[in-house]
Parts: C-alpha cells; sequence; structure tokens
C-alpha cells in the first residue's frame, strides 16, 4: 500500500495558505484597509477548492474544519464563524463540481461563487453578533467588490502552478 504525498503536503500547504492570508494583509495594509475600501484575502480558500479539484485529498472536511479554528483563532476572534464556514465552502464545492468538468473558467467561477457566499455569510453573521453595523450596499462596495477582483488576481498568477502541484502529488 502507497501513502500519498498529499497526505502530508495538504496541511503543510493549508497552514502555508493561512500565513500568507495574513502576511499579505499585513505587509499591502494600507492599500487592503482604507475608508473606501476592505479587501479580504481569501487564499486558503483557493488552496481548497485547487485541492477538490484537481487533488485527492484524505478527510479535506476535517482539515477545512481546523484550518477555519485556526483562522477564526488568529483573525476574527470569534470561534465557530470559520470553523463551520470553512467545511461548508467545501462540501458545497464538491457538490457542484459534480456537474462541471474541470477547466480553468468554471474553477474560477466556482471559486468567485464561493468567496462571494463565504463573505457574504461572514458578514451576515458579523452583522448578527454585532460586530458589524455596515449596510449591505456598503459591504458590497466597499468589501465584496475588491474582495473578489483581488482574489481573481491571485487566482490567475496561482491557477497553473497549484494545479501542477496537486495533478502531482495526488
Amino acid at each position: 500500500m502507497r501513502i500519498s504525498k498529499m497526505r502530508y503536503f495538504f496541511p503543510i500547504g493549508a497552514f502555508l495558505f493561512l500565513f500568507l492570508d495574513g502576511s499579505l494583509s499585513h505587509l499591502l495594509s494600507q492599500s487592503f484597509f482604507t475608508t473606501t475600501v476592505a479587501v479580504e484575502s481569501r487564499l486558503i480558500l483557493l488552496w481548497s477548492v485547487m485541492a477538490i479539484c484537481y487533488g485527492q485529498v484524505d478527510h479535506v472536511f476535517i482539515w477545512s474544519a481546523i484550518i477555519g479554528l485556526f483562522f477564526d483563532l488568529f483573525f476574527t476572534g470569534v470561534l465557530g464563524i470559520f470553523t463551520l464556514l470553512l467545511p461548508f465552502m467545501v462540501y458545497l464545492t464538491r457538490n457542484v463540481l459534480t456537474f462541471f468538468n474541470r477547466s480553468f473558467i468554471v474553477v474560477l467561477l466556482i471559486y468567485l461563487i464561493d468567496i462571494t457566499v463565504l463573505t457574504t455569510l461572514f458578514y451576515w453573521a458579523n452583522a448578527l453578533i454585532g460586530f458589524t453595523s455596515v449596510s449591505g450596499v456598503t459591504f458590497i462596495g466597499r468589501t465584496l467588490g475588491p474582495t473578489l477582483a483581488y482574489n481573481l488576481a491571485t487566482y490567475v498568477v496561482l491557477y497553473w502552478p497549484l494545479k501542477l502541484f496537486f495533478e502531482k502529488f495526488s
């Protein structure tokens, strides 16, 4: 019986992308967080989507819950939001992908839909517990639009390296 290298590479990569989410947000904070823009880096979601599309990862739901817990601990301060949302996005992506062939455009659209759903659910959860009082229109213009644009650019840059990585090691 051969042990897959992805068993080790997936959690290491997930924590690396989680670290990159925070590091890029910190390094680019002058541009990411202004009075008119709030960009949220979703590289950990890109890692998960690419793993689902091109990799064969064991226990992806468990890993996404663990990564979501770490995201909550380090970035949000409220335990449970990402711990539940990230596995939900993995579940949603896995089910939607059964209807489509995997290609650059299809995975891009699934990724953008995932970002929209995740960011909106995150906004609603924060509005529910009183962490934000921003209107829906302001949220769309100030956060969702710039977040989609930034993550679209990172997808275009990282698509081929991640695809080759997951195909090689799965």
